[in-house]
């Protein structure tokens, strides 16, 4: 994890005094031009050791190009998910009480006023302003954050930071670096930068930069790891000593039997199914998890599937829930399944899975019926009248379905359906729904009146 020799001279280009002109902007368009994105974690390593080491990076105005090239290095992704996120976190915390000594840490880089504005507003909302000015125009400018804006943006970071490490391991975050700074050698003024000795200084950090940043493995990436020790375990406190590992002595042994054994793996069908319940599967994925399902009928209690997760499976992966809906079919737990499907949220997904479903099995009559008022009640409370419209078309082609396959009886919803279909007359498939109902009625009637004239013909 270090950059070459002509990576880092590179780098040192655009960390130069002489771009005090430039847009920082343009810096960071020309250092993503020169970086590839597999370049980015080194080269945020390098950068946050010379904003360590105060005497690597003395001149303010390299400083700020540096914070800011940290900073961009990531663009475009959340700022906790960044590698140096708890970077900033540590910055924002050291300067809220720059006057505590407890607060002091040679991996804390202390940031100037200056320095401190430019980070809350890369942070902020005003990021695409504040990279649009010049390192000069950032010295210029006399406006610094309060106490009280810091504290909300560390209050806000940490925040995020913390949910975002929830599930990393403890032990990832031990370790210190092996590099210390020399606490003699003090930051110079930008006035001194005009003295000779300020070549040398400059030649003598270009030298130990390269140093500490290559070789194999460089010395910028040793760090100091504690010992994780452990427990002795017990000794078995018995006369005699360990008898139990004696065996001339006739002993009763008891079996042990593997439970484990002859049960089938299921790591991969579980895995597949939490990425299910977050993302759409591609076609392989969705072969792969069928095929584990049909294989195995009881997997389907064993992947992780609850009612509650029924929801998120529908929207992103409506042909797996239907299959795992269909193996579910003799659960006690199906009526808890069918009570979700029928209070989620209408959409054509939800419709994909109900409408497969009552083809394929027998689904209790409330459950349909529960499932269409449902329907009903939200085409007819949505306020959003494109969205409306497309629903409406939906459960219209979604009842017709059900009726022509003769899944449902009419005449149990159709004063339900027809007010439906008057109210939503506009709309083509309504007006097509409503003439079925019709058709049906006048077919039953004449049915009924044929079956009537039938039997009066028999009794004459």
């Amino acid at each position: 994890m270090t950059l070459s020799p002509g990576k880092l001279v590179k780098l040192l280009k655009i960390l130069d005094e002489e771009n005090l002109n430039k847009p920082l902007e343009s810096l960071m368009k020309q250092f993503h031009l020169e970086f590839p994105k597999e370049d980015r974690f080194k080269v945020g390593m390098t950068l946050l050791l010379m904003l360590q080491q105060s005497d690597l990076l003395p001149n303010s105005i390299q400083r700020l190009i540096a914070l800011s090239t940290l900073f961009n290095l990531y663009q475009g992704e959340p700022l906790a998910s960044t590698p140096f996120a708890s970077v900033f976190c540590k910055m924002l915390s050291f300067q809220d009480k720059p006057d505590n000594k407890k607060n002091i840490s040679i991996n804390t880089p202390k940031l100037t006023k200056c320095e401190l504005n430019l980070l809350i507003n890369l942070i902020g909302t005003n990021s695409s302003d504040i990279i649009k000015k010049t390192p000069r125009q950032l010295l210029d400018d006399h406006a610094h954050p309060t106490p009280g804006q810091i504290d909300d943006f560390l209050k806000n970071l940490q925040l995020e930071i913390v949910e975002y490490h929830s599930e990393f391991p403890a032990v990832s975050k031990c370790g210190n670096s092996i590099i210390l700074p020399d606490n003699n050698n003090q930051m110079k003024n930008d006035n001194d930068a005009a003295d000779a000795e300020a070549v040398d200084d400059a030649a003598n950090r270009k030298l130990l930069l390269k140093k500490l940043l290559t070789g194999d493995p460089p010395y910028c990436n040793k760090n100091y790891c504690p010992e994780f020790l452990r427990l002795v375990p017990p000794m078995y406190n018995k006369p005699g000593g360990l008898n139990w590992m004696s065996l001339s002595e006739p002993t009763q042994f008891n079996v042990e039997y593997d439970y484990s054994m002859c049960v089938p793996n299921t790591a991969e069908a579980r895995i597949l199914m939490a990425k299910a319940f977050k993302h759409v599967l591609t076609l392989q994925q969705q072969q792969n998890l069928v095929t584990e399902l049909n294989n195995d009928p009881k997997l389907v209690y064993h992947i992780g599937l609850t009612p509650g997760k029924l929801p998120e499976l529908v929207e992103n992966n409506p042909l797996i829930a239907i299959e795992v809906l269909l193996k579910l079919m003799q659960s006690s737990q199906i009526t808890e399944y069918f009570s979700v499907l029928v209070n989620m949220e209408m959409s054509l997904h939800s419709m994909e899975v109900v409408n497969r479903l009552t083809t394929t099995v027998d689904l209790p009559t409330e459950f349909v019926h529960l499932y269409i008022s449902n329907c009903i009640s939200t085409c007819e409370t949505i306020k959003d009248r494109y969205m409306q419209n497309r629903l409406v078309r939906l459960v219209c082609v979604f009842l017709q379905s059900l009726i022509r396959n003769k899944i449902i009886d009419v005449q149990e919803l159709v004063i339900e359906v027809q007010a439906f279909c008057i109210e939503f007359s506009r709309i083509r498939e309504a007006a097509a729904l409503f003439r079925l109902l019709k058709q049906l009625r006048s077919d039953d009637t004449a049915e009924l009146n044929t079956s009537t004239t039938k039997k009066n013909i028999d009794t004459c």
